[in-house]
């Protein structure tokens, strides 16, 4: 595999000077949470980890190097199927590192602290996963979409015993963060390089206690993971008392998220969405995550713990909600769209 040298002299001092300026910005976007999240799982198919899969050419892996140094770190560079991924090594944090996909933020990850949550909808999916069953109770748990394997790190590190599987088709990222950010040993993960809508029509009925879908192609949620017949699969897996929660971002007019909460409102009874007011308002493209359950919601302590993040966040339930959504009918496969592309500056640097 092809090195990338690290400029000398008068080259050395710009890269730095430059990756100190990148490293301001990569604070200033996780304190934002306008990120899109995991990496997409697309419309392709493939095999479990481990074994032959489908993919483009080479499997999209054409080459992996290390270039720009951050302390003693460098950041590691690789062509995989989703794009151009980088992993930016942390300045605050000694093991800690950011996913780029083609230079969107796609995962934080703390190897010596995997409780920690540095993007705000993910730490908003983390109180999800604190309340959803009593503290240290494992859980059986789906995600579809893997990113860097953060949320799958939270749940193994807070909920010891889980069992977890992953759905990423991406299968060149997931050799990358296998060989750069490995997993704790011991940890119960399957990661399956396949489709995200695939993936869940393998799961048994009532197996997953939780289901969490961050699922981004090309920083886009995939038109076949957003209708009514993808949640209605998602509640099959789930058990009775099992959640779903899902990533979601949208800008103004906010009509894609609209139609997300009446889409998973026509499968589940009790939904409740979480959001940071200017999002929620229309003013700026961000993030939203939506949680969905067959029996009541705790929504005052969800919604405590997200106004108390440091970057607050507010809680849409019940009428408020079904007001929220003015009208916005479900989505359906012969209808569906891919989620809306962010605007440029919606990630800047």
């Amino acid at each position: 595999m092809a090195r990338e040298r690290a400029p000398r002299a008068k080259q050395q001092k710009q890269a730095k000077q430059k990756q100190q300026k990148q490293a301001e910005q990569q604070r200033s976007k996780r304190g934002k949470g306008s990120l899109p999240g995991g990496t997409g799982t697309g419309t392709g198919t493939g095999a479990g980890a481990g074994t032959d899969a489908a993919g483009g050419p080479e499997d999209g892996a054409v080459g992996r190097g290390r270039s720009r140094r951050r302390g003693d770190r460098e950041s590691v560079v690789a062509d995989v199927g989703g794009g151009r991924a980088e992993l930016v090594p942390d300045p605050d944090r000694p093991r800690a590192w950011t996913l780029l996909i083609d230079g969107a933020p796609q995962s934080h990850v703390d190897l010596d602290d995997p409780e920690h949550l540095g993007f705000e909808y993910q730490r908003r999916i983390g109180h999800a996963i604190d309340l959803l069953a009593p503290p240290g109770r494992p859980l059986r748990v789906l995600h579809l979409g893997g990113g860097a394997f953060t949320l799958a790190r939270y749940v193994a590190a807070t909920r010891p015993r889980s069992t977890q599987q992953i759905a990423e088709r991406d299968e060149a990222l997931v050799r990358l963060v296998r060989a750069e950010l490995p997993l704790a040993s011991g940890v119960r993960v399957r990661v399956r390089s396949m489709d995200a809508r695939e993936a869940l029509g393998a799961v048994p009925d009532g197996w997953a206690d939780l289901v969490i879908a961050d699922v981004f192609s090309g920083a886009r949620t995939p038109a076949h993971l957003t209708s009514v017949e993808y949640v209605a699969e998602v509640r099959r897996v789930l058990t009775p008392g099992g959640w779903y929660t899902a990533n979601i971002a949208d800008g103004p007019p906010l009509t894609y998220l609209r139609g997300q909460i009446a889409t998973v409102r026509d499968v589940f009874p009790e939904t409740a969405l979480i959001a940071e007011p200017g999002v929620l308002r229309g003013r700026r493209f961000g993030n939203a995550v939506l949680i969905a359950a067959a029996l009541p919601l705790p929504v005052p302590e969800l919604g405590r713990r997200a106004a108390t993040d440091p970057q607050g966040a507010r809680i849409e339930h019940g009428t408020a909600l079904r007001d929220f959504t003015a009208g916005a009918l479900p989505v359906r496969d012969a209808t569906a769209r891919d989620s809306p592309r962010p605007p440029v500056n919606a990630f800047p640097g």
